[in-house]
């Protein structure tokens, strides 16, 4: 592949705004057209940042200068887009998570496989300086042996500032769905896959009210449970315990792993932050800290990372069938919540090695090797 990969922007949401400016940061990248359900929307957007061309999903599907599509559409429609995509001979990265069903999820992957594409997905997160420094030094041993794992994710809900937060409590989202692949997918990168889940959920009120924007007072039904509770194993042996919940007014994050030789707080807010250690046991041993090591990165640079695996003939970091088990957890967890018992996982997930930290997404590799 010479040049600049041409990606394509599929949804014109509120997320767009910040995948296209990341996007049309990095050299090589080349954002070649804008679609939207809404051509205004699309033809706006496109303009904002300037992209040479927009229209509907089935006109830039059609298009020769896209090599690899964007999905930011919402989660119903993410299995559906990412179809015709690959049908259309495009690479697919794909707003999390990855389809709403096992079938869908399997079947886009295996459309992929059968075209020659590949689909990557977010969360991207997991690919900035901040995990990957963390992920560095566990696979270093600062810690030892990872024995158990502490996450957790609690605050009042996006009803309260996000002006249109209907679809974050229908099927597919609520704090599962919408958090919990920031959370799973650093579990799974740090720890390895998970073969077990028992978990607990609940749903305190039956409705929410818009709290924010244009539709401020406007009520509107929640679909999901918005407090659910999980234990994990995973297939090291390592356990685990996470909350996600949309029902505190108090505003929580936590990723603690703790090891035989001391524990780890993994950051978990954005791309950047520090890692902080603790190995000593001894009472009020002070914590040390650990800048993250890496050139600063956003949404969008999982787009980048898996054009350049393209590019090297490499599996990306953040791929389709870690995606596909992220999802497969969450749809055990989603399982065991109804049925009130554990759930064992049937996926497994590949090996995610840690990126270097001299990985640099503000270069251009497209006349060289890229190291990945």
């Amino acid at each position: 592949m010479n040049g600049p990969v041409r990606v394509a922007v599929i949804g014109a949401g509120d997320i767009s705004d910040q995948y296209l400016k990341t996007l049309s940061g990095y050299p090589d990248l080349a954002v070649t057209a804008v679609a939207d359900l809404v051509p205004g929307r699309a033809r706006a957007q496109a303009e904002t940042h300037g992209v040479p061309a927009w229209g509907s999903t089935e006109e830039v599907l059609r298009r020769d200068d896209v090599d690899l599509v964007v999905n930011l559409t919402v989660p119903a429609a993410h299995a559906e887009v990412a179809l015709a995509a690959i049908a259309a001979g495009k690479h697919v990265w794909g707003e999390k998570p990855l389809a709403l069903d096992r079938a869908s999820a399997r079947a886009v992957l295996d459309a992929a496989d059968a075209a020659a594409v590949v689909v990557g997905n977010a969360p991207d997160t997991v690919l900035g300086p901040g995990v990957q420094t963390a992920h560095r030094l566990l696979a270093e041993g600062a810690i030892g042996e990872p024995r158990t794992v502490l996450t957790l994710m609690q605050g009042p809900g996006p009803d309260l500032w996000h002006p249109r937060p209907q679809f974050l409590f229908a099927e597919g989202a609520g704090p599962l769905f919408d958090i919990g692949p920031y959370y799973l997918t650093t579990l799974v990168q740090l720890l390895g896959p998970i073969v077990s889940v028992s978990a607990t959920g609940q749903s305190p009120r039956a409705e929410r009210v818009i709290r924010s924007g244009p539709d401020a007072g406007t009520a509107f039904p929640v679909e999901v449970p918005t407090h659910v509770s999980v234990v994990t194993t995973f297939a090291s042996g390592t356990v685990g315990t996470s909350i996600y919940s949309f029902d505190s007014p108090l505003r929580r994050q936590l990723f603690e792993i703790t090891g035989t030789d001391g524990v780890m707080e993994v950051p978990v807010s954005g791309f950047d932050g520090d890692t902080r250690l603790l190995t000593s046991a001894e009472p009020d041993a002070p914590w040390s800290t650990v800048p993250a090591v890496g050139v600063p990165s956003n949404r969008g640079v999982g787009v980048l990372e898996l054009a350049r695996a393209l590019r090297c003939g490499e599996r990306p970091r953040a791929d389709g069938e870690l995606a596909y088990h992220v999802l497969d957890v969450m749809l055990a967890v989603e399982e065991s919540v109804n049925l009130g018992s554990p759930v064992r996982v049937a996926s497994s997930a590949p090996e995610v090695p840690p990126i270097p930290p001299q990985w640099d997404p503000t270069t251009c590799t497209y006349n060289g090797t890229e190291q990945t």
